[in-house]
């Protein structure tokens, strides 16, 4: 255990408490829509990693279901709660999470982006996702933490995402919980609707195997390239976007650990990681 000394003077005590409060950023996988109403394993894990995290004074989230062009970032003051998915019981369409918005906070993290020459416009229409509020249902139930959005440029690969997390990085600095949500593997086409949790298909483990050994080996050039390297990667992920909210939370965050892990539905996993 690292062992602090007692702070000598106030603004020791200021210094520690800061160092204290230092969120780490996340990944997140958000699994089905169902997952807020059958949350299964994720949901006591998602629960149980919010209670041991300082409260965040904000929530920045980089979500899967939100893919454009260029950066966008919603700066609205009360975004809805969009139900973006088709199919599903009537009781999921009924669930809200009305989480405020930030419209302040949108405009100075669009500063740091133009610092950093990543310009992003504001939004002040974009609902949030159900990538975003599924998740966040589950962590922060009382919708009571201010939440922004970031949108998803998926045509510029993983590169862009490090930077982009790069660049956020010291908003953990702030109290800003920094989220990726996407999925550590996701072939919707492939998955095995009736297994239970503990069937796991060996090519989305083997993919979810390695992807965990570069993240912790720091090999960023190898994750960079997993679509060459990585053992089944196209198989895993038919196209990118639930994946590169991962390089988004490992740019803006530091050590890698796994938070919780498992599969569902054979093939689709169900990872969370934190980069503290």
């Amino acid at each position: 255990m690292l062992e602090v000394d007692r702070p000598s003077n106030e603004d020791d005590d200021i210094l520690l408490q800061e160092l204290i409060a230092m969120l780490p950023s996340l990944f997140i996988s958000h699994g089905s829509p169902m997952l807020a109403l059958e949350p299964g394993a994720s949901g006591p894990a998602l629960a149980r990693l919010a209670a041991e995290l300082p409260r965040p004074k904000a929530i920045l989230v980089v979500s899967a279901h939100w893919e454009s062009r260029n950066l966008l970032l919603t700066a609205g003051a009360q975004p809805q709660t969009w139900h973006d998915f088709g199919g599903f019981p009537a009781s999921l369409y009924g669930v809200q999470y009305p989480a405020p918005g930030a419209p302040l906070l949108a405009a100075e993290i669009a500063e740091r982006l133009k610092a950093a020459k990543l310009p992003a416009e504001l939004d002040a229409q974009r609902p949030f996702d159900h990538g975003a509020w599924v998740p966040l249902s589950l962590m922060y139930p009382q919708a009571d933490i201010p939440l922004l959005q970031l949108s998803l440029p998926s045509h510029h690969g993983p590169e862009l995402q490090t930077r982009v997390g790069r660049a956020l990085s010291g908003l953990r600095e702030q109290g800003i919980l920094l989220i990726g949500s996407g999925s550590i593997t996701h072939n919707l086409g492939e998955l095995n609707w009736r297994a239970g949790p503990d069937v796991i298909t060996p090519w989305a483990k083997a993919f979810r195997d390695w992807m965990v050994e570069k993240l912790a080996a720091g090999d960023a050039e190898a994750l960079h390239q997993y679509r060459r390297l990585a053992p089944n990667a196209e198989r895993n992920h038919p196209s990118e976007e639930h994946l590169l909210p991962l390089f988004f939370a490992r740019g803006a965050g530091g050590a890698f650990s796994v938070a919780h892990s498992g599969f569902t539905y054979g093939a689709l996993g169900m990872d969370i990681y934190r980069f503290d």
